[in-house]
């Protein structure tokens, strides 16, 4: 049955506006858009989500559809991914946390790890092929990997149009999950085993003849025209299809962007040469010029979507549109400007890679109409595996049937009633060794983590060293806790540990003694 509400929010390409006594019924499936950005740091956007204040790093950017789009609807600002990307997309694909699914780094090559190595510690045998559809039966596709029931699939299997646009990133090279098609999408625009793009240039035909090529654009080859934009184009022409025949359609508009490399996105990167930056005390240099326009270049996209939507107000009066980063901006000084560790993502310490909240805190948005409420902030903390039980709620798929186990909490209570406050535990399962750095005093190596309430608890696998943050308020993560507070790394040992037996997470192993290195809490 249909609601009436007094006051309807519509869309508008300059904001919205107000229609009075407007009929809106909620009981048919909405259409949904995932809107996601590679690589993007929580505090890269003029749209602030450490405060209400901008702070310097805010002031570097330019994103007026991010901000339009936190005008019309909620801000999540205890959002949360996995440190690096593959992780985070099999978790967005399946429900699941990173330490039951396994595949707990980033992935490419069939049957190759992406690790670097240790001399005294031997990395656990992870799921380094993917996941894969639940209905393979070949052994090539079975072997280490994660079999799923994933989200498109339920969507589809419940009548919607599924389309998926940009980077896949769920599974190796000549596996069935490297076409994102296996996984239940009708279209798979440019989506394959690569994590990022050879070439975000048309003029370069997006890096064709690398192992990082951007598949299925060809139409665009030789044009002066970014990867970005070609995408955009892309995504919103496939919604006609949907549109024509009145079915809800799921759209996972997944860019490349801000992933390197960071080729010149010509368009926004006079607004940033030359530019004094109030943080850095500097003028950017070239790089940070290339990454706030791939930023702005982004944000256009959002823009595009947006705008597109308030052409068709019936179309928009049912659209939920979810944005989110997959992990934290980069901290390190290879391909980045300013103290590395703490300029990146201030005031969050570290980026990519690092268990610290600079590697895994997102910048993620709600638009809900005649459910969220518009310009609010949601402080409720939110992890990247809680958006499959979320999608499903919010399409009205309430009985559904999985291969895998689903550890995603359903985040729709948060924004059906914005005053709610729930505990929801965080954890965070990473038993590798990223090739960047492994840096440990900086959080990267091998690590498991939990956040519970203001506590943040990091374990080093190979030092077993327990570190203990309050990041409510030391959010920059300077002052550990460990030594003042060994009851509540204690209590928060035994529980990340318990999650960890849990989940069955797989453990690194000491190379002298072949025995599983201990626990959190130091049970073996």
């Amino acid at each position: 049955m249909g609601k009436t509400f007094s006051l309807c929010k519509m869309w508008t390409a300059g904001g919205l506006c107000a229609l009075s006594s407007w009929s809106c019924t909620t009981d048919q499936h909405p259409n949904i858009i995932l809107f996601l950005v590679d690589d993007m740091g929580w505090q890269d956007t003029s749209v602030p989500f450490y405060s209400s204040t901008p702070t310097a790093l805010n002031e570097r950017f330019h994103t007026p559809n991010m901000e339009r789009l936190a005008k019309m609807g909620v801000q999540f600002t205890q959002a949360y991914a996995c440190a690096v990307s593959t992780p985070t997309r099999c978790s967005l694909m399946s429900g699941m946390n990173a330490a039951r699914h396994r595949v707990t780094n980033w992935t490419l090559r069939y049957n190759e790890k992406t690790d670097a190595t240790d001399e005294q510690m031997e990395l656990p045998e992870w799921n380094y092929n993917g996941i894969q559809p639940d209905s393979v039966t070949s052994a090539h596709d079975r072997n280490h990997t994660t079999l799923i029931t994933a989200l498109p699939a339920l969507l589809k299997q419940n009548g919607y149009y599924t389309i998926h646009c940009g980077k896949a990133h769920f599974s190796t090279v000549s596996t069935a999950g490297e076409n994102p098609i296996a996984f239940g999408f009708d279209v798979n625009i440019a989506g394959g085993a690569n994590g990022a793009p050879g070439s975000y240039l048309a003029s370069r035909n997006f890096g064709e003849g690398t192992q990082w090529a951007v598949q299925g654009l060809e139409k665009y080859y030789g044009q002066d025209l970014f990867l970005t934009e070609a995408l955009t184009r892309e995504a919103l022409s496939a919604l006609d299809k949907p549109i024509a025949d009145k079915k809800p359609f799921y759209l996972y508009l997944s860019h490349y962007a801000v992933h390197s490399p960071y080729d010149e996105d010509k368009r926004f990167s006079a607004n940033y040469r030359h530019r004094y930056d109030e943080q850095l005390k500097d003028t950017l240099n070239e790089w940070e010029v290339r990454y706030a326009a791939l930023v702005e270049g982004m944000d256009k996209s959002l823009g595009d979507v947006l705008d597109y939507l308030a052409a068709r107000p019936e179309v928009a009066e049912n659209t939920i549109l979810l944005f989110m980063s997959d992990n934290g901006g980069q901290g390190l000084n290879n391909i980045r400007q300013g103290k590395e560790n703490r300029d990146q993502n201030y005031p969050a310490r570290a980026g990519k890679g690092s268990a610290f909240m600079g590697g895994v805190r997102e910048p993620m948005m709600v638009y809900w109409p005649y459910v969220t409420q518009g310009g609010t902030q949601n402080s409720n903390p939110v992890m990247i595996e809680d958006f499959f039980p979320s999608i499903l709620e919010m399409a009205g798929i309430n009985e559904y049937r999985t291969t895998q186990t689903v550890d995603g909490v359903s985040f729709v209570p948060l924004l059906r009633h914005p005053e709610m406050r729930r505990e929801r535990p965080i954890v965070w399962h990473f038993p590798n060794l990223w090739g960047e750095t492994q840096d440990e005093e900086e959080g990267y190596g091998a690590f498991s983590a939990l956040l519970h309430g203001d506590y943040h608890l990091i374990y080093h696998w190979k030092s077993r060293r327990l570190r203990l943050y309050n990041i409510r308020t030391d959010i920059g993560e300077q002052h550990d806790l460990a030594s003042t507070h060994p009851d509540i790394v204690r209590r928060l040992s035994a529980e990340l540990t318990a999650e960890l037996r849990r989940m069955d997470a797989q453990r690194p192993v000491w190379r002298s003694t072949g025995r599983p290195i201990a626990y959190p809490d130091g049970t073996e």
